[in-house]
């Protein structure tokens, strides 16, 4: 049981506070309710291009690192397709270090035209680098078109094209940062041996005074259902043959989620899983198999990806897939297999807790989702599902029809 309390400014500022006496650091959770889902179409990667401009300095401080670095800390931050999310770990009597800074980055970053310049090469560069020149690299800006069709979750946070960052204009980002990057739009939470006093009277003297902003108005459209299998076959210079295949699942706020989670855990959480077992082990038909979900706020996917053994053929393959998904929608579930993914889960989940910063995250974002509180029901959730719940599941998720696949064919086996 984590136990927290909350407050919010007159700003909208949103505040949670979980008090850890075990450690001497603390952790500093900073999530913007922006991701790429919230971009313009014709604009993409704007999301992550800030999480790169922001450690560029703001209107006070030309360099976030070098005082943080002296009060001991360190940060990182990571973008999603749902929420931008910013952290700090540093000793306790210098967590003041931590408020100066984010504050200021919210009320405005140093914008120039040079630092624009040096970050969009940065993005460019790890577009080239991790989505272009590197085998397979692009599978996942072919396979998200593919599933979606209008929802935005049809780019990845890098971009649908690299061409958006590199003609973004100053402008551009300047008013994406006005429009999402806001206490009216964030949620700071914190961890470690602090109390809410202290941390009412931090918030206050630094983010207090900072102005709402008016928030970009949230306008996403559902993905219609899929009613038809959808494929697309490529040829790339690789060594091997692979398959991605997505099925459209439930959002991270239904309760399907828990079951279709335990669904990917069954198949392909560790070695002794169905998929590695049975179809790498034991058959020899892939090198490498995994299962999981996306793990979206709105409806997301439930991806399948494997690589072939050299001299197998692509239809052996996917019909192999497709036999041990049968299985569960058939039912075939043995308790204690069951039992032991739930165990999994619940260790992962206990282990992480013991972390503060993974603390802060996950209040933060569970407070996105609605309230903090769901933390502490993740365990619960996860037991209760029941084996007729996952067949119901795996029934519906697993159709064809339900489905967009991705052969990604070797040209050395054309």
């Amino acid at each position: 049981m984590i136990e927290f309390e909350k407050f919010t400014l007159n700003n909208g500022l949103k505040v949670i506070v979980h008090n850890d006496p075990s450690t001497t650091l603390v952790a500093f959770n900073i999530l913007y309710n922006v991701g790429a889902r919230d971009e313009d179409p014709e604009k993409t990667g704007f999301a992550h291009l800030f999480e790169h401009l922001m450690f560029e300095g703001s209107i006070h401080i030309p360099s976030y690192d070098k005082p943080l670095q002296m009060a001991g800390g360190e940060n990182n931050a990571f973008t999603t397709n749902d929420i931008t999310n910013y952290y700090i770990t540093l000793p306790k009597e210098n967590i003041e270090s931590a408020f100066w800074l984010e504050s200021d980055r919210m009320i405005g970053l140093d914008f120039s035209q040079e630092k624009l310049e040096i970050q969009k090469n940065v993005v460019i560069e790890e577009f080239n680098q991790r989505y272009l020149n590197q085998p397979y690299g692009d599978s996942s800006l072919l396979l998200r078109p593919l599933a979606y069709k209008v929802h935005p979750y049809q780019w990845a946070t890098i971009g649908k094209n690299i061409k958006h960052i590199q003609n973004a204009t100053l402008n551009d980002v300047k008013d994406f940062f006005f429009h999402h990057y806001s206490p009216n739009n964030a949620i700071l939470s914190i961890s470690g041996n602090v109390n809410i006093d202290e941390i009412k009277a931090l918030s206050e003297k630094w983010f207090g005074s900072i102005d709402k902003k008016e928030i970009a108005i949230r306008s996403i459209p559902k993905e219609p259902e899929q009613k038809v299998a959808r494929t697309l076959t490529v040829h790339r210079d690789v060594p091997f043959d692979a398959i991605y295949k997505a099925f459209h699942m439930s959002s991270k706020l239904e309760n399907e989620f828990y079951t279709t989670d335990l669904i990917s855990d069954l198949l392909a959480n560790g070695k002794s899983s169905r998929l590695y077992q049975n179809l790498v082990k034991d058959k020899k038909l892939f090198s490498d198999i995994n299962a999981y979900i996306t793990g979206d706020i709105d409806a997301g996917l439930f991806m399948i990806t494997g690589r072939l053994m050299k001299s197998v053929k692509m239809e052996d393959a996917e019909k192999a897939i497709n036999s041990e998904l049968n299985k569960i929608i058939e039912g075939k579930i043995e308790d204690y297999e069951l039992e032991k993914v739930k165990n999994k889960f619940e260790s992962v989940f206990e282990f992480g807790q013991l972390s503060a910063t993974n603390k802060a995250m996950d209040l933060a974002y569970s407070e996105l989702l609605g309230d903090a509180n769901r933390i502490n029901l993740e365990v619960k959730n996860y037991r209760s599902v029941t084996k007729k719940e996952i067949q119901d599941v795996a029934t519906k998720l697993f159709n064809t029809n339900n489905s967009s696949t991705l052969y990604y064919l070797s040209k050395k086996t054309k």
